[in-house]
């Protein structure tokens, strides 16, 4: 039973929480497109690939796959979700299981646009948004919505161009100067990440961690202080269950006069997960769980509450490797 886990980067403690859960039972494979993204010599075995924009990109994977006799596999960048859920009969082919949501859902949720229209058409509160100027000139002339706003991409992460924009002015120029921009809603309100796990056997939700975030860092959570709220829980079960996630998911709301709003939903571990597991969310037993056949039960809540998160940063050394190197981890050890 081997994990393959793309796109690794700098996620060094999500490589070892997989490590200590599979200890025994299996391995731990992860690949990048640069030999100098740490998390891959947390690996048990690792690769360098080549970007998931080249033509053999997949065709690399299928043979890492096969090489390594992989079991299941998950990537922790948003553009390659939609990339393997559509090719999720290709692993299965491999006898590989996609620990994730399928295609449509990853590319709703990749759209910022979609994902606020399926919301609103299903009665989830959001933040207001408007794809074109014209539409949000005609909410702003009937009081709908009022400045300050955000002014951001339709697809996008990492709070990449992301920007406020405090009258017409700004707005008009961040919007013009964009690509497939968006204008939304300014959210006052307490910003909660919320880390959740829905079971690959069950397809219930079986385990949420939720934090208020209280310091911000591109687009990453980098202090914040668990809580447990069970209207939260009810509320995010029915989302998650209703639109039909699967594996691990990333969810960001906001708190405004007692009412939860949706915000954005990254189908895959979040920058923040550590906090989760340090306080006893540990979705990585739950992955190797379901890899091994086995249903997990609902257990939502139960872990730490008061504990605050801070991110602080650590550094590793490794032997220089070439750019172009592709090796497993044995060879380059």
């Amino acid at each position: 039973m081997n994990l393959l886990i793309l796109s690794c980067g700098t996620r060094d403690k999500v490589v070892q929480y997989f490590k200590a859960a599979f200890a025994g039972e299996g391995r731990v494979i992860c690949t990048d497109c640069s030999p100098y993204a740490p998390a891959l010599y947390e690996a048990d075995a690792h690769y360098i690939v080549p970007r998931i924009t080249a033509p053999e990109y997949l065709d690399v994977i299928y043979e890492i796959c096969k090489k390594e006799a992989v079991t299941g596999v998950l990537s922790l960048i948003d553009p390659e979700l939609s990339l393997i859920a559509a090719h999720e009969t290709q692993f299965r082919a491999l006898g590989v299981t996609i620990i994730g949501s399928d295609y449509a859902l990853c590319e709703r949720t990749l759209n910022k646009w979609e994902l606020y229209c399926w919301m609103e058409a299903h009665g989830y509160p959001c933040a207001k948004t408007y794809r074109t100027m014209e539409s949000f000139c005609g909410a702003l002339a009937q009081g709908e919505v009022h400045f300050p706003v955000f002014v951001k991409p339709m697809k996008g992460s990492a709070s990449i161009q992301i920007a406020r924009a405090d009258d017409m002015e700004t707005a008009a120029f961040l919007f013009a100067h964009g690509e497939q921009m968006i204008i939304q809603e300014y959210m006052t309100g307490q910003e909660i990440g919320a880390d959740v796990y829905i079971d690959l056997i069950s397809r219930k939700v079986v385990s949420i961690f939720t934090k208020k975030k209280l310091v911000m860092r591109a687009g990453e959570t980098d202090k914040a202080v668990s809580f447990i709220d069970e209207k939260l829980f009810a509320h995010i079960t029915k989302f998650v269950e209703e639109s039909g996630f699967a594996g691990q998911i990333d969810i960001d709301l906001f708190e405004q006069n007692g009412v939860y709003y949706i915000s954005e939903v990254n189908p895959r571990f979040g920058g923040g997960y550590p906090h989760a597991y340090a306080c006893g969310a540990d979705h990585m037993t739950l992955i190797r769980e379901n890899l091994r056949g086995v249903e997990n039960p609902v257990q939502i809540g139960g872990y730490a509450v008061d504990k605050v998160m801070m991110k602080y940063n650590e550094m590793m050394l490794i032997e220089d490797v070439p750019r172009d190197s592709a090796t497993d981890a044995d060879a380059s050890r």
